[in-house]
């Protein structure tokens, strides 16, 4: 069974852990899929009014003039020196590339354009960008453009601060350009010798993107966890009810095997006394019928003890008690008395405590004396002492009268009090095993408790014993 319940966790963990798996894939991809169309729509309104601006220019309103006046005064020198000095090509390139990214940082109109565009299409007013540059190249003929800036690469000479991996940073606070935040980028460049082409891109964000993105998914991460948890309590529920109905299907099965040598017993006895009533010679002596049919009565009684106590009595309720009203300490005298002619061993101890006030209550005689036999039958049969003890005590306490049955057997372990009630329980102990049974008696004790409508406590120990409290309220 172990190795069953082992192969039953494994299995349900993989699959947990593989749906957990599968879960956030869906989710991570749901993530990058909003985090890739985040502001489309804003993003669209902002790359239109953008490109209208720099339709006729280059990077902002106005940056054309100043990066033609820089080539147009430079164009000569530049193809000089790339054709002559390679390094003097390098060291001139780079130095007029700082001038050009410096004038167009400082003569930037960047951010009165963009406030313009926000208010005119009513955009979200926390909005920022970051205008770039990301490459600029140099034709002298046939179209053969030499990069003079290009992202990615540090230059020395430039400003540390305003290179980035996007590009040279001309205006904006964003703090970071991304694929998913880009609104325009452009590649401007002329078909004519001497001339430049020009690379630049505009992006734009909010600073509370993530936050955004992660609200917009706060439906997506319920269902998500929902269905995780849904799925671990139906695992949980399962599980629980496989094992109940595990044990429950090896109690039954411990049950009909015990049954059925506890009904083998009286009928293989019955059959046999039958068999020697029908034999002529036992017949001849009347002294020879009366023992046989002595033990016929006993055996058929047993076999009415058994039936009596596999019939299900779960509905059993206080309407189909026949209750009557008795003196507590007189009737449990009664119980006791003819508990004590039954008993045939000599070393079995049974005293009787009283109150002082002798209570009526009012109760169904048949199964209270039911209960309290199947009580004494445990702690006579758990019991490896010498001298069996049982102390019954009545006592009386606010309005509450407490039955305390106490036994010197071998007790119970916490983990058996919790089933001792269950239908066809009986304990794994080596002790218990050793006892006949089937498991009905504190079923039954329990019925009648229920019935009733008392309460049962029980306190027990391994080898200290165990003792039983009926508390019983008192009729006004």
């Amino acid at each position: 069974m172990k190795s069953t319940i082992l192969l039953y966790k494994i299995i349900s963990t993989t699959s947990f852990l593989i749906l957990v798996s599968v879960q956030f894939f869906l989710v991570y991809n749901t993530y990058k899929l909003k985090d890739e169309h985040f502001f489309i729509s804003e993003k669209n309104l902002i790359n239109e009014n953008y490109s209208k601006s720099v339709r006729n220019d280059k990077v902002y309103p106005g940056a054309q003039r100043i990066i033609d006046r820089y080539f147009s005064q430079n164009m000569s020198i530049l193809e000089d020196l790339y054709r002559k000095s390679p390094d003097r090509f390098t060291v001139f390139k780079d130095k007029m590339c700082d001038s050009i990214f410096k004038e167009l940082r400082y003569s930037s109109n960047m951010d009165s354009l963009f406030l313009s565009i926000i208010r005119n299409n009513k955009l979200h007013s926390d909005l920022q960008y970051r205008l770039v540059i990301a490459a600029i190249s140099v034709t002298f003929s046939n179209n053969h453009y030499i990069p003079l800036y290009q992202a990615g690469t540090y230059y020395g000479s430039m400003d540390s601060a305003i290179q980035t991996p996007a590009g040279i940073i001309i205006a904006g606070k964003l703090t970071r350009a991304t694929k998913q935040n880009q609104v325009t980028f452009l590649n401007v460049s002329s078909p004519q010798d001497h001339t430049y082409q020009l690379s630049f891109g505009l992006y734009v964000d909010s600073p509370n993107r993530y936050r955004a993105i992660l609200q917009l998914m706060k439906p997506t991460f319920a269902l998500s966890l929902l269905s995780i948890l849904a799925v671990v309590m139906i695992y949980f529920y399962t599980f629980k009810n496989w094992l109940k109905q595990k044990k429950i299907a090896d109690m039954k099965s411990d049950f009909v095997n015990s049954i059925s040598h506890e009904f083998h017993t009286p009928l293989a006895t019955i059959i046999i006394a039958n068999k020697n009533l029908q034999n002529e010679k036992v017949l001849e002596k009347k002294d020879n019928i009366r023992p046989l049919t002595n033990i016929i009565e006993r055996q058929a009684q047993r076999l009415k003890t058994l039936f009596s106590s596999v019939l299900d009595i779960t509905l059993m309720n206080e309407s189909t008690l026949q209750k009557k009203q008795y003196f507590l300490n007189d009737l449990l005298d009664e119980v006791l008395l003819d508990y004590r002619l039954k008993l045939s061993d000599s070393n079995i101890e049974i005293n009787f405590l009283r109150d002082v006030q002798n209570y009526k209550v009012i109760l169904d005689r048949f199964w209270f004396t039911t209960m309290l036999l199947n009580i004494f039958e445990n702690a006579i049969k758990y019991n490896n002492n010498i001298i069996k003890k049982i102390i019954v005590t009545t006592i009386s306490k606010q309005g509450i009268i407490e039955i305390h049955i106490s036994d010197n057997g071998i007790g119970m372990s916490s983990q058996t009090l919790q089933h001792i009630f269950e239908k066809f329980y009986r304990s794994n102990t080596n002790n218990s095993k050793e006892v006949g049974g089937i498991g009905l008696g504190l079923f039954y004790a329990r019925q009648c408790i229920d019935a009733h409508k008392w309460q049962m406590q029980v306190n027990s120990k391994e080898g200290l014993g165990s003792e039983f409290i009926i508390l019983i309220p008192v009729e006004k």
